[in-house]
């Protein structure tokens, strides 16, 4: 699954075939197969794996006690993650974007995967007592993905890293800090 993970990542979808995941899996196409009789079977598993990032991530993150430090902690991740970003794009988002083109349910999939971090990031807000926290909510996730696309258009690291600066200003000027 994680070479899926990585494969799509990299490849995309649409280029990548179940014998580029058995390379990078170090498996025999067959292995392959037998799990997965499909490359969209695969790919559904690959949403579910990027969901059970987002919950083993956030299920990281509440080990900070306070909801600002629990967002900039996230943000500090996405930032740690420039070099990816710079060369393929954000991992999850890239996914979203081309399963939207297709019309076999897949991109409902990869929504609730972004809804769910919506929601975690909403709930964050709410803890800090913002009545606006799901537009909040939207304002961060938007700005992650976009300097997330201009960091891969412009294959610079460096426009994350600024970027993920001025979001934790951000956060803690919402937070009163």
């Amino acid at each position: 699954m994680r070479a899926a993970v990585q494969v799509f990542h990299e490849q995309g979808v649409e280029k990548t075939t179940l014998g580029d995941i058995a390379r990078v899996a170090d498996v025999p196409l067959g292995n392959v197969y037998y799990y997965f009789k499909t490359k969209d079977l695969l790919v559904e598993a690959a949403v579910d794996a990027h969901c059970e990032q987002l919950d083993a991530l956030t299920a990281e993150l509440a080990a900070f006690p306070d909801p600002a430090d629990r967002l900039k902690a996230l943000v500090a991740d996405w930032v740690d993650q420039r070099e990816t970003a710079a060369r393929f794009g954000c991992p999850f988002g890239t996914l979203a974007t081309e399963l939207d083109k297709r019309d076999d349910g897949l991109d409902r999939a990869a929504a609730k995967v972004m809804r769910a971090l919506l929601d975690w990031v909403e709930s964050q807000f709410a803890q800090l007592g913002r009545a606006d926290a799901a537009a909040l909510a939207v304002e961060l996730v938007a700005a992650y993905q976009g300097m997330s696309v201009l960091t891969n258009t412009l294959r610079d690291p460096g426009v994350m890293a600024t970027q993920g600066e001025r979001l934790l200003s951000w956060i803690d000027g919402i937070a009163g800090r």
